[in-house]
């Protein structure tokens, strides 16, 4: 937050120059002034060279330059001149070439199904696929999601510029799996062996990760929010400033395996007994309904309440704006949800919490994968 006291003047400091700092070369220059200009343009589509000069604070020549090796990529295309009346030369508008590429993305975080879009670079769905795996799992499972990436690929009707993958479990910053349980996977190379098989660049994150970012890109999710996926487990992506937040192990978010309330509970597949897992996880839910004298309302509540235990002190802590749940609506939307967001309020100081959103995900069953399509428009284009 700014500061809105007058500052005293400050201490000059003369410091030596620091000769182990790298310095930044033509060719890094040169990538930073083309994110630059595809972010103005993906955010704000029909602006000149001398608007995006101005805008992004670099020369004429320069961004002539930047604009040129755009569109001879096929990246940037011009829409004509613009049509309001100024002195001198009507400018000549740019875009980003939105519907002349297509991004392949994949969601690996369903139970019974691998499945995956083909979408240009504004996220708009053109094609999708999919495929059963039942009990799909190591060796299996990667033929099987090579065989829907090149089913996705072969969709495509304009060149593919990448592929995002969201996968379950955990997931480091180079694309590999550490541990995903549900698929029987340990240190697999996933993005390298995708990138081998199709011939294209991939990127791969945490499903929730890609989740947070696809709610922040197509959906309305703010700088700072946290995204609860429910399914068939529990898992979360938190974002800080507009930045994910990865953590030490690259596990940030990971609260299905935190226990929820100081009573025992039931035994979870971790070993304890109360994870948050077996009170939220949509199977477990739904064993409860299946009690013969069970009240829906009632055990929704209380799963609900069980998410705001676990909710409230990362709300307090992080000072959350937007929590956002992602998931079966028929079982979120509605007791659950409330019942989450009156137990965070109760156990938080209204101070930190007067803005407080938490909301259901206006993306539905897409929103997964296409935070794996921002995960291809950040690494290729540098558009967040």
């Amino acid at each position: 937050m700014a500061d809105d006291t007058t500052p005293t003047a400050p201490v000059i400091r003369r410091l030596s120059p620091d000769l182990t700092a790298p310095r930044i070369g033509p060719r890094e220059a040169r990538g930073h002034n083309r994110a630059l200009v595809l972010q103005a343009l993906y955010r704000g589509r029909g602006r000149s060279r001398a608007d995006l000069a101005r805008d992004i604070g670099l020369s004429r020549v320069t961004m002539s330059d930047v604009v040129s090796d755009l569109i001879d990529e096929d990246l940037v295309v011009e829409l004509g001149t613009r049509t309001a009346s100024r002195p001198g030369k009507p400018a000549t508008m740019l875009d980003i070439n939105r519907t002349g590429h297509n991004i392949v993305g994949l969601d690996l975080s369903n139970s019974g199904s691998f499945v995956g879009v083909v979408t240009d670079l504004d996220g708009n769905v053109v094609a999708r696929s999919g495929v059963e795996i039942p009990a799909t799992v190591g060796e299996d499972a990667l033929v099987a999601i090579e065989t829907l990436l090149a089913d996705l690929t072969a969709l495509a009707p304009m060149p593919v510029l990448g592929v995002g993958v969201s996968s379950p479990g955990i997931v480091d910053d180079r694309g590999v799996v550490l541990s995903a349980p549900n698929l029987g996977w340990r240190d697999v190379p996933l993005q390298e062996r995708l990138a081998a098989a199709c011939g294209l660049h991939v990127s791969v994150a945490n499903d929730a990760n890609a989740a947070i970012v696809g709610e922040r890109s197509f959906g309305s999710g703010r700088p700072d929010m946290m995204l609860v996926r429910v399914g068939g487990g529990v898992g979360s992506g938190v974002m800080i400033d507009g930045r994910v937040v990865g953590g030490a192990r690259f596990a940030a978010g990971e609260i299905g395996h935190v226990v929820s309330g100081t009573d025992e509970g039931d035994l979870c597949a971790c070993g304890n007994r109360g994870c948050l897992e077996t009170w939220l996880a949509i199977p477990r839910i739904e064993a409860r309904l299946a009690a013969p004298d069970a009240d829906r309302s009632t055990v929704l509540a209380e799963a609900g309440r069980r998410l705001g235990l676990v909710l409230a002190p990362i709300v307090s802590t992080l000072n959350l704006a937007d929590v956002v749940l992602a998931g079966s609506a028929d079982h979120i939307d509605g007791p659950l949800l409330t019942a989450a967001d009156t137990t965070v309020r109760d156990r938080t100081l209204a101070d930190t919490h007067g803005d407080l959103r938490l909301r259901m995900t206006e993306l539905g069953p897409d929103l997964v994968v296409l935070g794996a399509v921002v995960l291809v428009l950040q690494d290729r284009l540098g558009v967040t």
